[in-house]
């Protein structure tokens, strides 16, 4: 048998069990099982040097999707990579932006479901009443998400607020940081805003109409700086209204945690994923869209129709990289689903429950 070509052997972790071996009752053996590992190892590195070349080509946005997409393809899903959000508010959501000022009402519909959200006020420490805006963007979708999570998981409608959010910010990619530039603070006035509103939720069949008219939260603490230096003290709790807590234990859908991380600055994407989450679950036959149906849904904000189409074919875009067998295509007139198993939004089957 040929002896190996100890040349080959270049790492100093192989070339030292070389030497050890060297002189000794099968060397040879010794010396041809290291060359295949040193060959090994060196078909890894040039693999992972292409892989990187490769991410190094895209542009950021595109590498980030690229990581996101082999995270959600590669690693198994468990309890933790959830979160849950209503599933009325999938299909109807919040505010994109601020509303202008003194407007403190906010209604969507989507088909036979609507959500309104009316802005409340809040009473500070010196006893007046401040009034919030009406919950918007994406931080208000991202706090909805995380105060549901705990509140499914711990099976109660009284969450712990103030540990858990700087956690679930850096969940999210987003460090806290203080101050009236940080990121802490944006957080702190979509809590209020969420604090202080009330929501009305509908859906109707065209024979009976059900609504839950509820503030989703009916006790928190909300400390307010009596002078613009002061700092604004988290609350240690927030309570949802035994009306919306029991909606949400029947409705809550759930929502890939790193999907959420990717999307985390941007209300318009973060939508028609949870509204696709939500339409997958609750098709059985293909489900065609036009674009008009589809403004009324995700086109606040424009004023041309061709502005609107062409913002959200490039976010139907981004999640089909993200989720390469979404069975989603965008047409001229539309979109167009069709049936799927929730996998491919990177959500797992739903276990059978178990008959008592």
């Amino acid at each position: 048998m040929a002896r190996a070509d100890e040349t080959l052997i270049r790492d100093d972790d192989l070339r030292q069990k070389l030497e050890e071996a060297r002189g000794k009752f099968g060397f040879d053996i010794v010396a041809r099982t290291l060359v295949t590992t040193q060959e090994k190892r060196d078909q890894d590195r040039a693999v992972a040097e292409a892989k990187q070349a490769e991410l190094n080509a895209l542009t950021p946005v595109q590498r980030r999707q690229r990581i996101v997409r082999e995270v959600i393809e590669n690693e198994p899903v468990t309890p933790d990579s959830l979160r849950y959000i209503h599933s009325i508010l999938a299909l109807c959501g919040l505010p994109y932006r601020r509303l202008p000022e003194g407007m403190t009402e906010y209604e969507r519909q989507n088909g036979r479901m609507a959500v309104v959200v009316q802005a409340g006020k809040l009473r500070a420490p010196d006893g007046t009443r401040v009034q919030q805006p009406v919950p918007f963007g994406p931080k208000a979708r991202l706090l909805m998400a995380h105060l549901s999570s705990e509140a499914i998981r711990q099976n109660s409608a009284t969450v712990e607020i103030a540990d858990s959010l700087t956690s679930f910010m850096r969940e999210m990619g987003i460090e806290p940081r203080g101050g009236p530039r940080g990121t802490i603070q944006p957080f702190k006035d979509q809590v209020n805003a969420l604090a202080a509103c009330r929501m009305e939720m509908s859906a109707w069949d065209g024979q009976k109409a059900r609504t839950v008219d509820a503030k989703p939260f009916n006790k928190v603490e909300v400390w307010f700086p009596m002078t613009p230096d002061e700092r604004i003290l988290w609350p240690t709790t927030i309570s949802f209204s035994d009306e919306f807590f029991g909606s949400l234990k029947r409705h809550a859908m759930p929502v890939n945690t790193n999907v959420l991380r990717h999307l985390a600055n941007s209300a318009r994407k973060l939508d028609p994923y949870f509204w696709l989450n939500y339409r997958l679950n609750s098709i059985s036959t293909t489900l065609s869209l036009s674009w008009t149906a589809l403004s009324n849904q995700f086109g606040d904000g424009f004023t041309r129709e061709r502005d609107f189409r062409a913002q959200l074919a490039d976010e139907l875009g981004d999640l089909k990289e993200l989720f390469p067998k979404l069975p989603l295509k965008v047409g001229e007139h539309g979109i167009t689903i069709e049936p799927a198993e929730p996998t491919v939004l990177g959500i797992p089957v739903p276990r059978p429950k178990k008959k008592s």
